[in-house]
């Protein structure tokens, strides 16, 4: 697990380009474009890392880590209060004021853990689980789906996984060398969703990050990025195409899940930037999108799991 300096914007310029030459933004971009003719809501920006502590999420201090810079300037562009904490603590009250969670976590977040920062208590992990069901927005980004793990064997699917996999959808096994990947778009429609213009390559673009090999994915995933591992190197993809980004609704509650986001220059991506803003808007509802079941036909093989034992 690599960490790596802040891009600077020539870099991230440099490195968007070839996206940026072939992106065509949707008419839900364009609308979700319009943030601060929104709904202002607030959203609660979750970082505590109880396991490995990214980069990413990683304090200087009392200064936020670079993704709560990013996602609080995001916020401020386009209507979004965004709080970010590590405090644990904040699941036993405090919560209830948000609209919405964002999280970027990892491992048993009741255990003090890496950052040593206050752990979430058993009934504050209720609490989120339960506020999500009676209507409240989530977004998982990278590290959220290895978190609260599943009982049982790390490379078997559980029969029935933690609460909170069942919740956001899907959980991590075990990720290989960072590498570039192509992510096939299975949702066009999705908000925010960057449409490619067709290509060699078809309905999808290719980025280098931390990619994860999942498992236990809820059946009512609506999939709209699928993992295409052709190509792709070490065991952990061996496997057919399994999703990547996802939405699902949770009781009232609308979920959304990426496994992108390890990288710094992953954050400032034009494509990255304009999913999490379709996914706080969708999530918060602030948009509507029709998110039907799509895994049988998008990733019919997706519960093939790799062979790492």
């Amino acid at each position: 697990m690599q960490s790596h300096q802040n891009p600077n914007r020539r870099q991230v310029l440099q490195q968007s380009a070839s996206l940026l030459g072939s992106l065509c933004l949707t008419p839900a971009l364009l609308q979700t474009a319009k943030g601060n003719e929104l709904e202002r809501k607030r959203l609660l920006f979750f970082t505590k890392s109880s396991g490995f502590q990214h980069s990413v999420v990683t304090r200087d201090g009392t200064e936020l880590a670079y993704a709560e810079r990013i996602v609080t300037e995001l916020g401020k562009k386009n209507n979004i209060d965004v709080h970010c904490s590590k405090d644990g603590r904040i699941f036993d009250k405090d919560y209830e004021q948000f609209d919405g969670f964002f999280f970027f976590t990892s491992l048993d977040l009741t255990t003090p853990g890496t950052d040593q920062q206050p752990p979430m208590t058993i009934q504050g992990k209720q609490n989120l689980l339960e506020s999500i069901s009676n209507g409240k927005g989530f977004v998982g980004a990278h590290a959220a789906s290895d978190t609260f793990h599943s009982e049982g064997e790390r490379f078997e699917s559980q029969t029935t996984p933690d609460p909170y996999i069942q919740m956001i959808g899907g959980e991590f096994i075990r990720h290989g060398r960072q590498q570039d990947a192509t992510m096939r778009i299975a949702s066009t429609t999705f908000p925010g969703l960057p449409s490619i213009k067709p290509s060699t390559i078809g309905n999808a673009f290719r980025l280098k990050d931390e990619w994860y090999s999942l498992k236990n994915f809820a059946k009512d995933l609506h999939v709209i990025l699928v993992q295409e591992t052709e190509g792709m190197v070490d065991a952990d993809y061996e496997r057919p195409s399994y999703p990547a980004t996802w939405a699902r609704n949770h009781g009232k509650g609308r979920v959304f899940y990426t496994s992108m986001g390890h990288r710094e220059d992953v954050w400032p991506n034009p494509i990255f930037e304009a999913l999490l803003l379709g996914a706080f808007n969708w999530t918060l509802r602030r948009v509507d999108a029709e998110i039907p079941s799509n895994l049988e036909t998008e990733c019919p093989k997706a519960y093939t799991m790799p062979n790492l034992k």
